[in-house]
């Protein structure tokens, strides 16, 4: 059973968002906070008292847009905190996709807030709460959010085979369709790093597990990934080859 604090500075949308959450089965608890500033007091102080305090929050619905410090700037301070709740931001604004990737959260609801999509936002923090040895999912880490239909939803960067750069979006390439990001390829490639992914040309980074072949001819080199056969740029080709060779073992 979930403890849940709601935080809006508009009271109309915050008592929505209650109704709705004290309606899930899930949720043992819902309070709402009308502001950043009531909102920190009372987290600090159930952190302090500590998870079988019956004021103690597994999860924070937090709104992005509020006077004086905002629920990005909320977010950031729980950062530092020991043992900070979890966060699902909601918002009415769909452009928020580059700070949440570098923020840790559960979820992303776009309002007005929708019963079945509030209720999957739950079903993720149960999921999370449910095994407290599980990390805390780090968007940056592990998934990314991306825009669909007006929904935002979390697309495993496991998932992902290549990027493409597309002004100072890219899009995301996997097994059953695309996704574009407000998010620069030079910034996805330092993150995804260690994560297996190597830039082979300046509009491409790709999954280096998901290479198929490395194909050369008359000394230019190009990848297949799938259907999808991508140029390799001198300046990366070296060091394409360095790396599939140290894969393979050869």
């Amino acid at each position: 059973m979930l403890r849940v604090l709601a935080v809006d500075d508009e009271e109309p949308a915050l008592e929505e968002l209650l109704y709705l959450l004290r309606a899930d089965p899930r949720i043992s608890s819902a309070e709402g906070a009308t502001g950043a500033t009531e909102a920190l007091r009372r987290i600090g102080a159930a952190v302090e008292a500590g998870p079988d305090d019956p004021a103690a929050i597994d999860v924070v619905f937090l709104d992005i847009h509020m006077a004086g410090l905002t629920g990005l700037d909320v977010a950031q301070l729980l950062a530092g905190f020991a043992a900070p709740p979890l966060i699902v931001f909601v918002t009415a604004h769909e452009g928020f996709a580059v700070q949440v990737f570098d923020l840790k959260a559960v979820d992303y609801v776009l309002k007005p807030v929708r019963r079945e999509r509030l209720a999957e936002a739950v079903r993720r923090v149960a999921e999370q709460v449910g095994d407290r040895s599980a990390p805390v999912l780090d968007t940056a880490g592990d998934q990314i959010p991306v825009e669909l239909g007006g929904v935002i939803r979390f697309v495993p960067i496991d998932d992902i085979a290549y990027a493409e750069a597309q002004g100072d979006y890219a899009r995301l390439h996997t097994a059953t369709g695309s996704h574009l990001v407000r998010v620069p390829l030079t910034t996805l490639e330092e993150r995804w790093r260690a994560r297996g992914f190597v830039r082979i040309h300046r509009r491409h980074l790709v999954a280096l597990g998901r290479i198929d072949e490395l194909r050369l001819d008359a000394g230019s080199m190009s990848v297949r990934i799938g259907s999808a056969e991508l140029a390799v740029s001198r300046r990366h080709t070296r060091a394409l080859r360095d790396l599939l060779m140290r894969q393979t073992g050869r």
